[in-house]
């Protein structure tokens, strides 16, 4: 598939998913982080403009606060002003049948999370790569697992015990881990085919020392996913 046809998939699902869930009533706004999130801020913007009513949006990241900061119609602002949001808009790194997520390729799981949260409704927006049946089957990169970086040796030994293969996380563009926006670092984590992540989740998430799992469970109401012939398929949590 070109470039120009997987953006295009973004695009519908990010429009789509504003149109029906960004409403006359809509004022405080999650948005999430990634690549499919910078045209949900481009039809935030341009909802915002067309009814002259202010959206207030949250960000999840440096990222999607830059956006929105760019963007002329939007209000940047955080939880302690707006600490319950109308809805979340984000991406996901894969989705399951059940509408449990992967999330966290970024490297700002522990804050989607949060804003995710404190919404009334979190809505997904992907293109049909991250549309699986089964969490780990399609995202082969493993669960990100942000972790305190004096923990994070003894953290990558709990979780082979419990089955995973972890990897810290490198930068790319320095030497050493990655360093997410809480200074923290990102463990990626495989375990295949992830049969119940509600689970995992509990397991990994009692460990001293995770500050945040990249499973997102029970939390997506409705999923937006483009499609390669431009039209888009509405999933909801079963």
């Amino acid at each position: 598939m070109s470039v120009e046809l997987l953006e295009s998939a973004k695009k519908q699902a990010a429009f789509a998913a504003v149109d029906e869930f960004v409403t006359a009533d809509t004022k405080f706004v999650g948005v999430g982080s990634g690549s499919t999130v910078v045209y949900a801020v481009e039809r935030l913007n341009e909802k915002a403009k067309a009814s002259q009513k202010p959206l207030h949006c949250v960000p999840t990241s440096f990222q999607a606060r830059q956006l929105i900061t760019a963007a002329d119609s939007l209000i940047l602002s955080d939880l302690e002003s707006c600490p319950l949001l109308d809805v979340c808009i984000d991406g996901s790194d894969e989705c399951d049948a059940d509408l449990n997520c992967i999330k966290g390729g970024g490297g700002c799981l522990t804050q989607e999370k949060i804003v995710a949260y404190n919404s009334k409704q979190f809505v997904v927006i992907a293109d049909y790569r991250k549309d699986s049946t089964v969490l780990g089957h399609s995202w082969r990169l493993g669960v990100p697992i942000e972790v305190i970086p004096f923990a994070y040796t003894a953290v990558s030994n709990d979780i082979k015990r419990l089955g995973g293969t972890p990897v810290l996380r490198m930068a790319k563009a320095k030497a050493g881990p990655l360093v997410t926006d809480n200074g923290m670092f990102i463990i990626d984590a495989d375990w295949g085919d992830i049969q119940d992540p509600a689970a995992l989740h509990q397991s990994l998430i009692v460990i001293p020392g995770v500050v945040e799992t990249g499973l997102f469970c029970d939390m997506a109401k409705v999923a937006f996913f483009g499609q390669a012939d431009g039209t888009v398929v509405r999933k909801t949590a079963q």
